[in-house]
């Protein structure tokens, strides 16, 4: 057998003087053994709670009234007075984190606090505050709500980049309304992404239990610095089964940054389509190993064509990190300023080459259409702002198989209304599909004909 460590010997001696106290002082813990104290997490948790905060929201909506209430004999039946609009409040619970005592900034997650009409934040001391929404990012599922400044604790933020599979770290929420709830794990995996949970994935997996009610919460490491913003679980039962995720604080702060600047995350474009680099791929480009991002279509006047990408490059880095795949190099260009230079290393004819390129506004390049619309999902968007000839978005290009392409979009249509709609500008499509929830009815040109489609 092999000879116990230091640590198991003190625990055995920590049991066996357990087992010996009396009655009288079974309350008593031993604090140490060996004159060494017990190793506890308390005096970091003792330092950090006061940072984590609960958000309780409320919501009032509309219902739609069934078409028998319509009938005036149905209404008089029943004694049911017309012109009554019927309503239902909601509330939910979830997590936030004081990341500025100076100015009240709280972050948590976007879903927590999306078409709340009310936010009340309660504090570890138990006071109680209204709060303003400063901005969000859905995308990202990452909210900045304020708080009157008054005598608030902030957390420390620590490197996500620095986090290793392996690491211990603690999650601290409000789990189904439990206040101050903490639980522990490791990291079980780093970069995680294609879960179509959000827009933008590069969540930290951890084991640490996190439940509904944890969404905003804090994940910190052994030293109580904030490594990730809780976000979801992956679960059947809707109960933690030890698969959570979390956005690193460094994407976090990134964005957090930007919404209190601006009140929104402002997103730049390259103008490129991308995928992953499959080994078969990899092998017929020439390259020894499969990470990296492939380049599919370079789009016409994008400050990617103005840069010199070209179609078959492999994004092997951006400013220095390596991309894995299709879906890092997209997060990776995502959080990034408009205005911001990037310096992209990539394969080409057998060799790697460094290329300048700048982050343009979206309707400098084009828009991939699952960002304004779920239903658009599949199809690349360009405004025609500045082609005097034209009016409307332009269908840059369709991938088979997918939302947009069922439904009959196909490249080089040009999108003119939907609903009814005039359609000028990616953000005109943005704002129509907000507010209609249900299908969206496109108008068309296509050639020298129009058409009609429902996309549902």
């Amino acid at each position: 057998m092999a000879t116990a460590s230091r640590y198991q010997r003190q625990c055995w001696a920590a049991l066996f003087t357990i087992c010996l106290i009396s009655p009288a002082a079974e309350s008593a813990f031993p604090v140490a053994v060996d004159g060494e104290p017990l190793p506890s997490l308390a005096p970091m948790l003792e330092r950090v709670r006061p940072a984590v905060v609960n958000i309780a929201t409320e919501s009032v909506e509309q219902l739609r009234d069934n078409p028998l209430l319509n009938d005036p004999f149905f209404r008089r039946f029943f004694n049911l007075e017309q012109g009554q609009p019927r309503q239902r409040r909601s509330q939910s619970l979830g997590s936030g984190i004081v990341l500025d005592a100076e100015h009240g900034y709280i972050v948590t997650n976007s879903h927590v606090i999306q078409d709340a009409d009310e936010i009340t934040v309660t504090l570890h001391d138990g006071r109680e505050f209204s709060a303003d929404v400063v901005g969000a990012d859905p995308d990202a599922d990452i909210a900045v709500i304020k708080i009157p400044p008054r005598d608030l604790t902030a957390i420390r933020s620590g490197d996500s980049d620095r986090l290793r599979v392996g690491d211990f770290v603690v999650a601290i929420g409000n789990p189904f309304g439990l206040n101050q709830t903490v639980t522990s794990g490791i990291v079980s995996a780093l970069g995680r992404s294609g879960l179509g949970i959000e827009g933008y994935e590069d969540f930290i997996q951890t084991d640490a239990s996190i439940n509904v009610g944890n969404s905003g919460g804090a994940l910190v490491n052994l030293r109580g610095e904030l490594v990730g913003v809780n976000t979801a679980i992956l679960s059947r039962s809707g109960g933690s089964v030890g698969i959570g995720f979390a956005i690193p604080v460094n994407m976090a702060r990134n964005l957090v940054d930007q919404i209190v600047e601006f009140g929104e995350v402002r997103r730049g474009r390259l103008g490129i389509l991308i995928q992953d680099l499959t080994p078969e791929l990899a092998q017929a480009f020439g390259l020894a190993n499969g990470a990296g991002a492939l380049i599919t279509q370079v789009l016409e006047n994008s400050p990617a064509q103005q840069a010199g990408l070209k179609d078959g490059d492999i994004v092997l880095q951006v400013n220095g990190r390596s991309i894995r795949n299709a879906a890092d190099l997209s997060n990776t260009v995502g959080l990034l300023r408009v205005g911001d230079k990037v310096r992209l290393r990539v394969f080409r004819d057998g060799e790697s080459r460094i290329i300048r390129a700048h982050v343009a506004q979206p309707n400098e390049a084009s828009d991939i259409g699952k960002r304004l619309s779920a239903k658009l999902e599949g199809a690349t968007l360009r405004s025609l702002e500045d082609d005097p000839e034209r009016t409307g978005v332009l269908v840059v290009a369709v991938e088979s198989d997918t939302p947009a392409w069922r439904a009959g979009l196909r490249e080089n249509d040009v999108i003119v209304s939907i609903n009814r709609k005039p359609v000028r500008r990616l953000s005109d499509i943005e704002n129509i599909a907000k507010r209609n929830p249900g299908a969206l009815l496109l108008n068309i040109q296509r050639d020298n004909g129009a058409l009609f489609l429902v996309l549902r």
